[in-house]
């Protein structure tokens, strides 16, 4: 599994080519939901699903651009499974890793859709990367953890990036 992971990132970054700023944004998302995701201890299927799930949560943007002349969330979970699954194709994986995959990349944005932890960590993974990258104030990030955050170590790792007390 950890070829797939190590290609799938490749893969993620000769898709988009150059643009330094998404290629950086998955791999801190990455980063992130594998560290979450470990110690947390979820099963390894799950944190292998989470793992392929974060370096692709993205890729549906390019689409979104060309499409819609847009990156909004709504876009990249309409353009994000296709293009996923198109990328992990060739590695035969069985048909649930991919759809579960899928799914992540295309309810990302929807928090009302979280159904299980791996999807709980991606969305995590995502905000302390975001809240770093769009430059989101104080009040934001605390109604942010109390909405959304809700692993331990997700809540410790906002708190220590963004210097928010317990």
């Amino acid at each position: 599994m950890k070829n797939i992971i190590s290609d799938t990132i490749k893969k993620m970054i000769l898709y988009f080519d150059g643009d330094v700023k998404r290629i950086n944004h998955a791999l801190k998302v990455y980063a992130f939901a594998k560290s979450i995701g470990e110690l947390e201890g979820i099963p390894e299927e799950k944190l292998n699903i989470l793992e392929v799930a974060a370096v692709l949560h993205d890729i549906g943007i390019k689409e979104s651009e060309i499409k819609y002349s847009s990156s909004s969330g709504k876009y990249q979970q309409i353009e994000g499974p296709p293009v996923a699954c198109a990328i992990l194709e060739e590695f035969n994986l069985i048909k649930g890793f991919i759809d579960r995959v899928s799914y992540l990349i295309g309810n990302h944005h929807t928090y009302s859709k979280i159904d299980d932890i791996d999807f709980q960590i991606l969305v995590e993974a995502d905000f302390l990367v975001n809240i770093f990258e769009d430059d989101i104030g104080k009040e934001q990030v605390k109604a942010i953890k109390q909405k959304y955050f809700k692993t331990n170590t997700g809540i410790c790792y906002l708190e220590s990036l963004y210097s928010m007390e317990s």
